[in-house]
C-alpha cells in the first residue's frame, strides 16, 4: 500500500512544488491512516489543512483503496 500512496503523492507533487511546497510521506499505517509531512512553503501555509485535506486526502482515497485518513505530522 506505501507504493500505491507514493505513486499518488507523486500526481500532487508538481503542483505543490510550483507554490514552492512539496509533501513527504512519513507513514502508512494498518488502520489506513496516512501521515504526510508538509514542507517548504506548505509548512507554514494558512491554507495548509484545506490542501492536506481537500487535496491530497481526497486524491489518496480515491486511487488507493484502503486509505481511511491523511494527517499531517
Amino acid at each position: 500500500m506505501k507504493e500505491k500512496v507514493e505513486k499518488a503523492l507523486n500526481k500532487v507533487r508538481p503542483s505543490l512544488q510550483a507554490d514552492g511546497g512539496d509533501v513527504e510521506l512519513v507513514k502508512v499505517e494498518d488502520n489506513g491512516v496516512v501521515k504526510v509531512k508538509l514542507t517548504g512553503a506548505c509548512a507554514g501555509c494558512p491554507m495548509s489543512q484545506m490542501t492536506l485535506k481537500m487535496g491530497i486526502e481526497k486524491l489518496l482515497k480515491k486511487e488507493v483503496p484502503g486509505v481511511t485518513a491523511v494527517e499531517s505530522v
